[in-house]
């Protein structure tokens, strides 16, 4: 098994978005903002080859969008999606699964492209099947008021009607050693993906914990739709990962790629840092 890191782009949005109902001159003793009140976040997929299946976790935000909408991320650095694969040493035809954690704009839209000739939506992986919660689909496709600006369908519909989609419905197992696990808090049906390797077992956490600052309970993001399920799930699953010693892999955090936990006399928190190469 081999597993490579992939920082699509980085970006920049409101630290209160971001930390919810946690006061500013608490979240930002680790995690800062600038005067705007934005901070810098990551935006990393992850690409696992077992055996000859070459699995992508999330595409970013594609190119689809008109610049009006990409202001408001103010995106910097990163390698792309196609270049920082042909980096790897790997073409999009290459890839055999996309495992999308979720339907949210900043998590899907690099996989569906527009046809410079005729304009139609096409996708970007001609030999990969997409894998989608059918909760999160049902979710996406019928969106409540709070969420519809997250789920854009030029992203999401393409997928189906070029038959693409591999609906999961609970937890399941894609190979040997990707595990797939359903949480509903941040947006129902959200995957969590726990690659299952001969070093140990690694999480890439996605919007259950966006970075290290989430890991403390209160922690929860603004745009999470259900925030007492997130907080019990982030408590269980706290747990569960201390146990059995899961290291996690930030998709969000712009200054921590890994890390793994311990417990203290406030609760389950961040021990060692570093890089997915060190794992």
């Amino acid at each position: 098994m081999k597993l490579f890191p992939l920082n699509i782009t980085n970006f920049k949005i409101d630290g209160g978005a971001m930390f919810g109902v946690v006061p500013k001159t608490l979240w930002q003793r680790t995690y800062p903002a600038d005067d705007a009140n934005l901070c810098s976040w990551a935006l990393r997929s992850m690409v696992i080859v077992v055996g000859r299946r070459v699995i992508l976790i999330d595409d970013g935000f594609g190119d689809k969008q008109d610049d009006k909408f990409f202001s408001h991320f103010h995106l910097f650095g990163g390698e792309g999606l196609l270049d920082g694969l042909a980096k790897l040493g790997y073409h999009a035809d290459e890839i055999t699964d996309v495992v999308l954690t979720h339907l949210h704009y900043d998590h899907c839209g690099g996989g569906i492209r527009t046809n410079p000739i005729d304009g139609r939506y096409e996708t970007a992986f001609s030999n990969a099947k997409f894998h989608i919660s059918r909760a999160q689909w049902e979710w996406a496709v019928n969106p409540n008021a709070r969420e519809a600006d997250s789920f854009l369908k030029e992203n999401i519909l393409p997928m189906h009607e070029l038959g693409l989609v591999n609906f999961i419905d609970g937890h399941c197992f894609l190979t040997d050693e990707v595990e797939l696990r359903i949480f509903n808090g941040h947006t129902k049906g959200q995957i969590i993906p726990i690659i299952h390797h001969p070093k140990g077992s690694l999480v890439f956490v996605a919007d259950l914990f966006p970075s290290t600052a989430h890991i403390p309970l209160p922690y929860i993001m603004s745009y999470d739709v259900e925030p007492m399920v997130t907080l019990r799930e982030k408590e269980d699953f706290l747990e569960e990962s201390l146990l059995k010693g899961y290291t996690y892999f930030f998709q969000h955090d712009f200054y921590t790629e890994c890390c793994t936990l311990h417990r203290t006399k406030k609760g389950i928190r961040v021990d060692r840092r570093f890089s997915l190469d060190e794992f």
